[in-house]
């Protein structure tokens, strides 16, 4: 035995209730910072009705999302240490609470093993942990209004992460930590005395090793807030949350992860005005299989989707039009998660007002409304449209024809059909 009084949860569910521990799986942690903010959510993933003391059986289990469906995954209470008795793996600052240790390897049991758990992307662990649409925005090509973007996802209910530049695995001089992915824990605009700062605020999955630029818990910066302000915000402590500014966080960071949530999750009058569709595609046999639009003999064999989008959004910025998210997500074709790499996969939208499939001869006239081609090679792709209401399209490719794998075809809309 560890402790003498083991506890599944405290009181409630912190993102400080756990630290990183020797897998390299900081995308993992990210994730599951964001879904403590999250209490409806959590408790889908790990279920309250279960304790180490009402009819403990030695048993735990725990629910995660996958490919289309709430997947029960059950592990026993045993967890791996080291020769002194420490756990080799996640920990909690608090030794007797163990509901986070026990989800990690729940997921690793799910991935294939904790070996299967080192590096990753942090929107894997986030639709694992939701069901959501991740969408991952490269931070050199956002848009000027980044800022106003995760102010509104996070009014929405979103979760968020972010992951640095993809170099040598080390602490740089201004605290960050490379290749490494961090929580967004809150996007705030603060009253300073030369105007208003937006700041970005980050936790780091080890529970230590903080920025030290502008805006970190030492900066001076903080002088510039009110004391009322200051009091609400500011926290000087040594657990890995901290803040900076938008444009440090443009400046540092290679990719926002944003996780849009279904409906059915959400409690956000907003979100629930929203349609969620979901379409399963099975392997697509190599005659099928007709890759990039290029493949002009085969391309028009691609699985296709028709979508109608029968309401526009109302913002001023896309006039009539509809802010459309479209996520192809392939099935892993193999148990454990790092022997299974993703294929490139893209999406394609025509529009188009007929009926029946569309023929060869249509693709030899006809461009897509996206007309930049981007195959990428993750497990989920996810595209945003900005659509007139009216009749469109679908095609999921893959950049050569034989190229195969199971897919699930998601759209979220103010008010569409899928079929």
């Amino acid at each position: 035995d560890l402790v003498k009084n083991p506890q599944l949860f405290a009181d409630d569910a912190s993102r400080f209730d756990f630290q990183q521990g020797l897998a390299d799986n900081c995308w993992f942690l990210a994730a599951l910072t964001s879904i403590t903010f999250h209490k409806n959510l959590l408790n889908i993933v790990v279920p309250r009705n279960q304790s180490f003391e009402n009819n403990y059986a030695g048993i735990f289990h725990f629910q995660f999302w996958r490919f289309g469906e709430w997947v029960d995954v059950v592990v026993d209470d045993r967890l791996p240490v080291d020769k002194d008795g420490k756990l080799l793996f996640l920990s909690s600052a608090s030794k007797n609470l163990f509901w986070a240790a026990l989800l990690e390897k729940a997921y690793a049991k799910l991935c294939g093993s904790y070996e299967d758990l080192e590096i990753g992307l942090v929107s894997e662990a986030l639709v694992d942990f939701t069901g959501g649409i991740s969408r991952t925005i490269r931070i050199r090509q956002a848009p000027p209004d980044l800022w106003q973007i995760m102010v509104r996802e996070e009014n929405s209910g979103c979760l968020m992460g972010c992951q640095t530049r993809s170099e040598l695995d080390l602490v740089l001089e201004n605290g960050l930590v490379s290749r490494h992915a961090y929580t967004v824990t809150e996007v705030r605009r603060v009253t300073c005395k030369s105007g208003t700062a937006n700041l970005v605020r980050l936790r780091n999955p080890w529970g230590k090793v903080e920025w030290k630029g502008d805006w970190s818990d030492s900066s001076s910066k903080w002088e510039e807030l009110s004391e009322k302000e200051r009091r609400l915000v500011h926290k000087k402590q040594e657990d890995g949350e901290f803040w900076m500014s938008i444009e440090d966080f443009r400046a540092q960071i290679e990719e926002l992860v944003i996780c849009r949530l279904t409906p059915a999750l959400m409690f956000q009058k907003n979100v629930k005005e929203h349609t969620v569709s979901m379409q399963i595609g099975k392997k697509v046999v190599c005659s099928m299989a007709g890759g990039r639009i290029n493949y002009t003999e085969s391309y028009w064999k691609n699985p296709q989707y028709r979508l109608k989008i029968l309401l526009g959004d109302n913002v001023k910025k896309y006039a009539n039009s509809c802010n459309v998210l479209v996520s192809l997500l392939q099935k892993p074709n193999h148990k454990h998660r790092n022997k299974s790499p993703p294929l490139y996969i893209g999406i394609s939208i025509f529009k188009y007002q007929g009926v029946g499939r569309l023929p060869q001869e249509f693709f030899l006239t006809n461009r897509p409304v996206n007309d930049i081609y981007v195959y990428i090679n993750m497990r989920e792709v996810t595209q945003v449209f900005h659509l007139q209401p009216g009749c469109y399209v679908i095609v999921p490719s893959t950049p050569r024809p034989g190229q195969q794998c199971d897919f699930i075809l998601r759209v979220f809309s103010r008010k569409h059909l899928l079929e």
